[in-house]
């Protein structure tokens, strides 16, 4: 046991030695072999590396890139294209044939004609000759808007048709100066079921094809409108002009109200007198609205004829000068600011006040307009002008041929080319958001309230080619007391006379409003101004001096 135990002793001292040993020296011990461990680890990493090195380099001298003289991508997709004809060559041997796909339902759209003027394609430009009108009118109310077909019919010159609902007696002298009457098919058997339309939109939508069906020659628009819509037919001329007949054209104006292109649409001609067609458009679509079987809706627009150019993919093209007169009340703000386009149409002549205070019916003052200004110069009837008096800090608006506005103070032209609110709208409501263009109120200040002077007399002066047209002052029963230190118009101007040349041309040009310049400072006694309008010099602006 003693040895035994001697021996485990012993065998613990030399552990024990050895301990201490590897404490003191250890370090410096695996020094060395740590280095060279690490060297023969480098030693294969290099060795691992030069050879994949060398295996890459051949690799790559190998490649069959190398050997090709062209552009490596243009072979390689030159050899794709036969490994894709061989599979679908196999495939196509064990699949049953496959039929060839059906040919277009639509033939396709015909070249671009290169571009030409109308004047370079037409020998002619459109006349008289070249428009029909189609006049929708009824018995009950012939006997009053004949008068208006009177004003603006050409007989002999003009092609046309009146539709009645029933027949009426009518002189030969008088039926001398309208177009030939004729009397529309019955539409009561057709129902109409828009709350807020009227049954008469059933039989203008009738007459279009009526009047296309009577196959008359050498015609380029068909115009329809209703019997108390007056045109000024040379201005429609000067428009049709601009537009090829020959293309799709479906050419009018919006209502004045906004709540009536709400209910009906903004995308159709209103008043029936604002619906140039061009003629081969109307071909395809004879039976427009109420007579086209496939179109129920048709039944419901107060134009179905609206309903036929849609279906033919024909929009309305907007131009203004169609008036439709959607308003009840005074024309003055309207007429006084007419847009910058020509006068076209009047319409609603019935349902607003005499354009002329002193004329005893609306057709008396229409025929004032048409045997002055629009025998004198057709293309700048209504037309706006705006100046100034320096020297007594007026502004003038000339509406050629309709009045004279002269107001105390400078106002600016962006606020006189705007309508006065002188008129209601269709709902008989004061309301300026109603209307689906930019107004102005009536001014209430007394000092602002405009003094006019309403066309009456016209001529022309031969010797100097000039218009000279006469408007007098409009004596309102109880002028109202203003209390600015500015000259008071009304007790200075009685009488504004208006020169200026006949510009048969206007609407050749691009659209620009006429300038107009006091002539001479006036005078007390003489109670007369004369005023220039006509063409703007260069460089000239409406500004007060």
């Amino acid at each position: 046991m003693k040895g035994v135990r001697s021996n485990r002793e012993a065998a613990l001292r030399a552990s024990l030695k050895v301990t201490e040993s590897s404490r003191h020296g250890g370090k410096a011990a695996s020094s060395p072999l740590i280095f060279r461990l690490l060297s023969c680890r480098s030693m294969m990493c290099l060795f691992f590396l030069s050879g994949l090195f060398i295996f890459y380099v051949f690799a790559i001298a190998a490649s069959p890139f190398s050997s090709c003289p062209g552009n490596p991508i243009r072979d390689s997709d030159a050899e794709e294209p036969e490994a894709l004809i061989h599979i679908s060559t196999s495939n196509l041997s064990s699949s049953p044939p496959v039929s060839p796909p059906p040919a277009p339902r639509f033939p396709p759209p015909p070249p671009s004609p290169p571009p030409r003027t109308l004047q370079a394609v037409e020998v002619e430009p459109t006349g008289l000759q070249h428009i029909v009108f189609g006049i929708a009118a009824s018995a009950n109310f012939w006997g009053k808007r004949k008068e208006y077909i009177k004003l603006w019919w050409r007989p002999r010159r003009m092609r046309g048709y009146v539709w009645l609902d029933r027949p009426v007696r009518e002189s030969r002298s008088s039926a001398a100066a309208l177009p030939t009457i004729k009397i529309s098919a019955d539409t009561s058997k057709f129902p109409y079921t828009h709350k807020h339309g009227s049954r008469s939109a059933l039989r203008i939508s009738r007459i279009v094809s009526e009047t296309v069906r009577l196959s008359l020659t050498n015609v380029r628009w068909f115009v329809m409108c209703d019997d108390d819509t007056v045109f000024i037919a040379d201005n429609l001329i000067r428009v049709l002009n601009k537009f090829d007949h020959r293309q799709p054209y479906y050419i009018g104006s919006q209502s004045e109200s906004h709540l009536q292109n709400i209910i009906f649409s903004y995308t159709m001609a209103y008043g029936g007198g604002d619906s140039p067609l061009a003629a081969p458009r109307c071909l395809p679509c004879p039976d427009a609205g109420p007579m086209h079987p496939p179109l129920p809706r048709a039944l419901w627009q107060r134009r179905p004829h609206q309903a036929c150019m849609a279906e033919l993919g024909v929009p309305l093209t907007h131009h203004p000068g169609f008036h439709q007169f959607d308003v009840y009340g005074n024309l003055l703000g309207l007429l006084a600011a007419h847009p910058i386009a020509p006068l076209l149409t009047l319409h609603h002549l019935d349902v607003v006040e005499t354009i002329f205070p002193d004329s005893r019916t609306q057709a008396a003052a229409i025929r004032r307009i048409f045997d002055g200004p629009v025998r004198l110069d057709s293309s700048a009837v209504m037309q706006q002008s705006i100046c100034y008096d320096a020297e007594r800090h007026w502004t003038v608006s000339v509406s050629w041929g309709f009045v004279v506005q002269v107001v105390r103070g400078i106002m600016s032209p962006r606020e006189m080319e705007r309508p006065a609110r002188t008129f209601l709208n269709w709902y008989r409501r004061a309301d300026y958001t109603a209307y689906a263009f930019n107004t102005r109120p009536v001014a209430r200040n007394p000092c602002q309230k405009p003094f006019l002077y309403y066309l009456s007399s016209s001529s022309l002066d031969k010797s100097n080619r000039t218009t000279v047209t006469r408007y007098n002052r409009y004596k309102e029963s109880r002028s109202p007391i203003c209390r600015w230190k500015l000259a008071d118009p009304s007790a200075l101007v009685d009488e504004v006379v208006v020169y200026k040349k006949p510009d048969p041309s206007l609407w050749d040009r691009a659209p620009r409003r006429n300038c107009c310049r006091v002539l001479q400072s006036l005078k007390v006694g003489k109670k007369t101004m004369a005023v220039e309008v006509g063409v703007c010099r260069e460089d000239e602006i409406t500004e007060a001096l």
